[in-house]
């Protein structure tokens, strides 16, 4: 039996750890990750401000062709709305909402995921002279879930930074290849069919 009582002293220090460790861990979690694109402010707002086109750049949207989206509401700015669903378990199903939108520098969403609390997210543009400066940030909020903090503490910002590394590189190659393709050369409107002039009179046979 001295194994057991082992094994009972270990569980009880293990949970000793999870119980009092959590607590004493931070209540909220934080990820951002910042990128110039060379392309003026108001390009990337536009850009960020909705969803039409959020599958362009989206680190997650390659993971599961088959994922199911539905759009509602306007297509830019506040109450811009898309959901997912997917039955992959690394993508999921869950819903975002701009909720703040302040053109050109800042817009706010709303993120809900199945079976879990939601979060808020961010894009915050900063002009440069160069183009502007994208920062794509995360904020969530854990209460007394004591395993999410642990998994906010421990993980969060690494698996959730590198998918937001991912997705502002495919944000920058998006624009800037727009930006540096050539301009569509304009229409040539059609040469006008010539005209048919009348027969010459002196040419006409009477009978």
């Amino acid at each position: 039996m001295v194994w057991l009582k082992r094994v009972l002293l270990l569980l009880l220090v293990l949970a000793t750890i999870i119980v009092g460790g959590g607590l004493l861990l931070p209540d909220r979690a934080h990820v951002e990750r910042s990128i110039v694109i060379n392309v003026p402010q108001s390009q990337v707002f536009t850009m960020v401000n909705g969803f039409e086109r959020f599958n362009e750049w989206s680190p997650w949207a390659k993971l599961d062709p088959n994922t199911r989206y539905e759009f509602k509401g306007p297509s830019h700015g506040v109450g811009a709305f898309m959901s997912w669903t997917s039955d992959d378990p690394g993508v999921g199903s869950g819903s975002q909402e701009i909720i703040e939108s302040t053109p050109p520098t800042l817009v706010r969403v709303k993120l809900l995921f199945e079976g879990q609390d939601g979060a808020v997210s961010f894009h915050r543009l900063e002009p440069l002279e160069t183009g502007t400066q994208v920062t794509w940030g995360f904020d969530a909020e854990f209460g007394n879930d004591l395993i999410g903090r642990w998994f906010g503490f421990l993980m969060f910002d690494a698996m959730l930074g590198a998918d937001y590394e991912t997705g502002l590189n495919n944000l920058k190659t998006v624009l800037e290849q727009a930006a540096s393709a050539p301009a569509p050369a304009p229409a040539q409107e059609a040469a006008p069919a010539p005209s048919e002039s009348p027969a010459d009179p002196a040419a006409q046979v009477t009978g």
